[in-house]
């Protein structure tokens, strides 16, 4: 029907022409505009193609004819739209031609309000009636051209050529940092230049070709003085647009997205700073802009891989202590596949150019940032003194007057006299924390690393090292067979015999170790005052069940589970797992697996997408929001991969080039570390992303299906790591200034308030309160810190922050005054 429409008016066309009826042209026109419903693709372009070659003359009569539908009383806002974008594409070539001009504005300012629009709208006649007429385009109209030019699925040659046209401003507006970088820029021409050619870095990688003129142009403008300006942008980078726009219907917000065409200015912009003189500040900038890049957008996913790309790749550009180190931090924290191999592929070329493993590399890479012993500097600026020291996960920055007196705040002294030097310490703080951070997770990958290092090695890079001493020393650490901790500025036995000197040196797992062991060095943790940067001594272990036993090759202790998928894919990254999105369309996808190689093996997670045939289980691009837990199996490293239907059924091997079927491996021939390690991750992901723990789901979810899951979750027998909550509370609960008010009983940590009894479930953190056991919703804030409660053995335990806060609330339920809470007591 669609081709017997176009012949049609293209029949119309030269009969119209021939009998010189352009106005009623015109009028057929707008008709057809309304069957394509304003779609010129396809072998509806053939049609405007044959308007276009229309003569002048005719064209001039047609371009009347569109101006007289427009001003009909009859002329509804579509067609009068359809008609301005139609004298747009008709007057080409035409001199003079200033037909609806304040309309044709008027209908440019609306676009500018989009992010962008479809590319067969044909709107590019708007644009070239106006550079005809010599009149500069509102900065906003440049942008949405740009920016539907490089988003555009299909490459429209004309649209293309006429954002070609589109030089100024050399950046897109709307975003603050492209703002600042163009009133920086102001009319000099040569600023201008460099802003222009940052944008056309549209490649994956730079060549020479590109920075050959990049070099000239910061020549001109000098390296230190646009290494100033660049990093000014770059920390306005993610910022909240300066206006906002409209995207699509019904599909992501926009607003949270790098313009399309300011990504391949700020792509350009990592990799000129990459050609600069290294600089500490730089690789800070670039860390934070790979970070910034990646951070995921409902509706997107990573805000934008080619930015974080750009950065990764600038970064190994930099020969610099500065730049390794964000590369070994980045390598720890990024989870987004394409960006994580750039990563990995920089960090293993470093190593290899300095004869070094890729491990040794990330240890050497760790800096001290200017912390002259472990976790502390000073530093004397005029007659006050800066103590910089890591408490715990945090570094804090603190002063003392010419007297030696503490003081709260920066002295004015320093803030006047010593305002770089002042700089330079906060931005110390920052890095440090950021680096703790990752260098914990880091570590607390290590249990299935199977590394070992030689003592004089692991004293410089760990014990003793500025940074990472302030971790190593508070783990527990096997040296020649015998467990040693640090206390009172020594290594230490369980009797608290020095050690001073060793061979070989590895991380201490309780899984190697008696029960009474393990709870001994627990009280020589708490003796000591130790608080472990992660569950070490405390750490749960997962050993063999019966029910294992009788199965074989396969556990179902975290089967039949139903966890939220984006959450769950996002901590299986993190804990080194890879997970493919189930989305619910007609394919298939691997478990999530995690490779094992120092021990040959691959542990797989079976999940399957739940909820398909409701429309509410499903976002708007198409992904299952919840998963369904089946079994964990351990095979071969190198066996064929599983897969199974995305929507579910039964995972099969994919078998290819004639290769035989692999059989699970025997789980009592998995060696008890590798057990362990896994099934806590499995326990992690199911404790943190598991539906019965949201306390709003009290209804069982959609429809009200997950109600008898949610109870028997949220209330039922306790995972490992939940047991190892109790264990920790027990010895925590005297300490408390609510320990009269507070009994574990079995489940619950069970606390006597002024108007009722409340039971918190110590796994689910969920809440029930006499009489009745009727449910009480209390949902936590997301960043809930641990009520003081003196000594902790560990942290990281959000859950135990969660139900600590919630017995504190309930202890006191009389002043509460929270109008939610009040009306469930």
């Amino acid at each position: 029907m669609t081709m017997g429409h176009v012949q049609r008016f293209k029949d119309l066309i030269r009969q119209r022409s021939a009998d010189g009826e352009l106005a009623e042209l015109a009028a057929d026109m707008l008709k057809a505009a309304v069957i394509n419903d304003g779609n010129w693709t396809g072998l509806w372009s053939g049609v405007l193609d044959r308007l276009c070659e229309l003569p002048p003359q005719d064209r001039s009569l047609l371009a009347d004819g569109l101006v007289t539908q427009y001003r009909s009383s009859q002329a509804g806002p579509v067609a009068r739209s359809n008609a301005v974008t139609l004298l747009g594409l008709v007057s080409r070539g035409l001199d003079s031609d200033e037909r609806l001009t304040a309309e044709r504005l008027e209908k440019l300012d609306e676009l500018s309000r989009q992010h962008s629009f479809w590319y067969g709208s044909r709107y590019e006649g708007l644009v070239e009636a106006e550079l005809a007429a010599g009149r500069p385009l509102a900065p906003a109209v440049v942008a949405v051209f740009r920016r539907t030019a490089a988003s555009s699925t299909y490459r429209d040659a004309t649209l293309t050529n006429v954002v070609k046209r589109l030089t100024h401003p050399a950046l897109n507006v709307g975003e603050e940092w492209a703002e600042q970088a163009l009133r920086d820029a102001g009319d000099d021409p040569d600023r201008q230049a460099l802003l222009a050619h940052l944008a056309t870095a549209t490649s994956a990688r730079p060549t020479e070709k590109w920075d050959a003129p990049a070099r000239a142009l910061v020549e001109t403008l000098g390296a230190d003085h646009f290494r100033e300006a660049a990093l000014s942008w770059l920390a306005l980078v993610g910022r909240p647009r300066t206006f906002p726009l409209t995207g699509w219907d019904h599909g992501p917000d926009v607003n949270d997205a790098f313009d399309p065409y300011n990504a391949d200015a700020l792509r350009g912009l990592a990799w000129l700073l990459s050609l600069l003189p290294p600089h500490p500040d730089t690789a800070r900038a670039l860390g934070a802009l790979v970070e910034t890049s990646l951070r995921k957008i409902p509706g997107i996913g990573p805000r934008n891989p080619k930015v974080a790309n750009a950065g990764v790749t600038a970064l190994a550009r930099i020969d610099s202590e500065a730049a390794l180190a964000e590369l070994a931090r980045l390598g720890t924290r990024v989870t987004f596949k394409g960006t994580l191999k750039l990563l990995d592929a920089a960090l293993d070329e470093r190593a290899e150019a300095r004869g070094l493993s890729r491990e040794e590399i990330e240890e050497l890479a760790v800096p001290a940032y200017g912390l002259t012993e472990v976790g502390r500097a000073e530093h004397h600026l005029g007659d006050v003194t800066s103590q910089l020291e890591v408490q715990g996960a945090k570094a804090t920055l603190s002063w003392r007057n010419a007297a030696g007196k503490a003081v709260k705040s920066v002295p004015a002294s320093v803030r006047r006299d010593h305002a770089d030097d002042l700089k330079e310490l906060k931005a110390a703080v920052k890095d440090i924390d950021k680096m703790l951070s990752a260098q914990s997770e880091r570590l607390d990958r290590q249990f299935l690393a199977r590394r070992t290092w030689s003592y004089p090695a692991w004293r410089e890079r760990y014990l003793d090292h500025p940074l990472v001493g302030t971790l190593a020393r508070r783990l527990l650490w096997t040296i020649d067979g015998t467990t040693a901790g640090y206390a009172d500025g020594a290594l230490r036995t369980l009797t608290d015999d020095p050690v001073e000197t060793g061979t070989s040196v590895s991380l201490w797992h309780p899984v190697d170790h008696e029960p009474a062991e393990i709870v001994a060095w627990r009280d020589w943790l708490e003796r000591h005052a130790v608080t472990q940067p992660f569950k070490q001594a405390h750490r749960e272990v997962y050993l063999l069940t019966d029910a294992e036993r009788a199965t074989g090759t396969y556990s179902n202790r975290f089967a039949a589970h139903f966890l939220r998928q984006h959450q769950f894919h996002s901590l299986a990254a993190i804990r080194g797992w890879r997970d493919k999105l189930r989305l619910s369309v007609d394919d298939e996808a691997p478990p999530a697996t995690r490779d094992l190689p120092q021990w040959g093996l691959r542990a797989e997670y079976w999940i399957h997408g739940d909820g398909g045939e409701h429309y509410e289980d499903i976002t708007e691009s198409g992904s299952f929001l919840r998963l369904r837990t089946d079994q964990v199996r351990f095979y071969p490293i190198d066996a064929p991969e599983n897969s199974a239907h995305c929507c579910g059924g039964e995972y099969r091997m994919w078998l290819r080039d004639g290769a035989e079927p692999v059989e699970p491996l025997p789980l009592d021939s998995i060696p008890p570390l590798v057990l362990s390690e896994v099934l806590r991750d499995v326990d992690l992901f199911v404790g943190v992303a598991s539906v019965g723990n949201d306390p709003t789901w009290q209804d069982g979810g959609p429809d009200g299906r997950y109600q008898e899951y949610w109870t028997s979750y949220g209330f039922g027998e306790l995972a490992e790591s939940a047991q190892t909550r109790r264990v920790l509370l027990e010895r925590l609960i005297p300490r408390l200034a609510i320990a009269d008010r507070c009994t574990l009983e079995g489940r619950f940590l069970q606390v006597k308030g002024d108007r009722h009894t409340y039971k918190i479930h110590l796994g689910s953190g969920n809440i029930l309160r006499t009489p009745n056991d009727q449910y009480v919703c209390i949902v936590p804030r997301s960043n809930a810190a641990t009520p003081q409660t003196g000594y902790l053995p560990y942290e990281g335990d959000r859950m135990l922050a969660v139900i600590l806060s919630k017995a504190m609330l309930l202890a006191k339920d009389r002043e509460i005054t929270d109008p939610t809470i009040l009306s469930q007591l």
